[in-house]
């Protein structure tokens, strides 16, 4: 059983260690760790039956000093103003150590979206948008897909904020389908990106891809790509990942004896990131308890599921070939599981450097927008790879400049650059 985790007071506690160390001003220090703004508000929806539903909305909008709000809007059962603060604040760190010009935000509806038919999550998208628009936009806040959207339910935001304003506005939301504004290259990014900083650490690690095996938390889109990522491009094996099951309400984990096929299990997954238990089965896959992925004997564990996964005491189950902990997932590691980490010499990857290619093919994709003018895929990976590969080379000459973890290395790039934009505007 995961102990239960404050995910807001969790990144507080992140920020004011690096805070203490950077020696920041205590009045800049509290002026950062806590959002700008907050949105908390209803959302009537009249389900199939005729029933009227009051949903509830959030919407965090922690900080744009360096450009607008930016980060998904989430869908999630679990979802509560706390976890939306914390991922808004990561957002913040995410855009300025991946170095784009754009601030921290997020937004999220309690609701597991496998219980609406289609329609009702169509209404349930424009009724969010019908009560934020006037605090969203390409120059305020930009929201994108998160755990439980979609492309499509991005297109229908984008669609009801263009009505709203009354002219066609693409840039106002990120995520979206192709044809319908989006970005070649956006479903791959933020898995492929992990993918990027993993090999990074790999050159720094002098450890052969092709040698190694990955065990990953998750099949979602993170999940996904991170896997066929692994193996296609780096040439390395991975041993498991997992699912949360929306009918038996739990998760699994599936291996194989072979190493895992991604693009099987995708052919077999809806759009939630639930397998087929059935036809995975039949395939030769071995189904067990969800938190199974964390004891595998692999090179490197990726958490792409959801905050507070890697604890004090999931930790403790990892095997001891594990090197590299590469985090797909926003906010998967806990302050205790962290002072394992280091005690055991593991190289982590922090969340908000790792999967920073999901909202840097954002940026890519507002960009696109803004000129109406639309890349190859090709193009997109490659300006992926390269920012994502200048992020992480940042990342660890602070840490080994400063002889620091490298998530407090990761946190003092992105503060500092915060801190310096708020000191160009007058901010400070």
């Amino acid at each position: 059983m995961t102990e239960q985790i404050n995910a807001f007071q969790m990144a507080q506690r992140q920020f004011d260690g690096v805070a203490r160390q950077l020696n920041l001003d205590p009045q800049v220090a509290e002026l950062l760790r806590w959002p700008s703004r907050e949105f908390k508000f209803t959302i009537p929806v009249y389900m199939d039956d005729g029933s009227l539903r009051v949903f509830t909305g959030f919407r965090v909008q922690h900080n744009d000093v360096r450009g607008p709000s930016k980060g998904g809007i989430r869908f999630h059962p679990a979802e509560t103003i706390d976890t939306v603060r914390a991922l808004a604040m990561w957002m913040t760190w995410k855009c300025s150590v991946a170095d784009i010009p754009l601030g921290g935000g997020k937004g999220g509806v309690p609701i597991d979206p496998a219980t609406l038919s289609v329609f009702e999550k169509e209404k349930l998208c424009r009724g969010w948008v019908g009560q934020m628009w006037r605090n969203i936009g390409p120059r305020q806040d930009v929201p994108a897909p998160d755990v439980g959207t979609t492309p499509q339910m991005m297109g229908w935001m984008m669609d009801e904020y263009s009505k709203l304003v009354g002219h066609f506005t693409p840039g106002v939301i990120t995520g979206k389908p192709l044809g319908g504004g989006g970005s070649l290259g956006r479903t791959e990014a933020t898995g492929f990106g992990v993918i990027y900083t993993v090999r990074e650490a790999m050159k720094h690690l002098m450890i052969d891809p092709t040698k190694s095996v990955a065990a990953i938390q998750g099949f979602g889109n993170v999940s996904q790509y991170a896997a066929i990522g692994f193996i296609e491009h780096l040439g390395g094996k991975v041993a498991c990942v997992s699912c949360w099951d929306h009918v038996d309400k739990c998760s699994y984990t599936f291996s194989h004896p072979n190493g895992v096929d991604p693009r099987f299990l995708q052919s077999i997954t809806d759009q939630y990131g639930t397998i087929d238990k059935s036809k995975a089965r039949a395939a030769g896959y071995v189904l067990e308890e969800g938190d199974a992925w964390i004891t595998k004997e692999a090179d490197v564990l990726i958490p792409a599921a959801i905050e507070g996964q890697v604890t004090g005491e999931t930790i403790k189950k990892i095997h001891s070939r594990v090197r590299i902990i590469a985090e797909g997932a926003n906010g998967p590691t806990t302050p205790e599981a962290d002072e394992v980490i280091k005690a055991n010499n593991i190289f982590d990857i922090p969340d908000f450097l790792c999967n920073a290619g999901g909202v840097t093919c954002s940026y890519f994709e507002g960009v696109q927008n803004d000129m109406n003018f639309y890349w190859s895929k090709q193009e997109v990976l490659e300006r992926l790879d390269q920012k994502m590969t200048v992020a992480f080379q940042s990342v660890l000459e602070m840490s080994e400049k400063e002889k620091v973890y490298m998530r407090d290395a990761a946190y003092m790039v992105a503060i500092a650059r915060v801190v310096k934009a708020m000191e160009l505007r007058g901010w400070i």
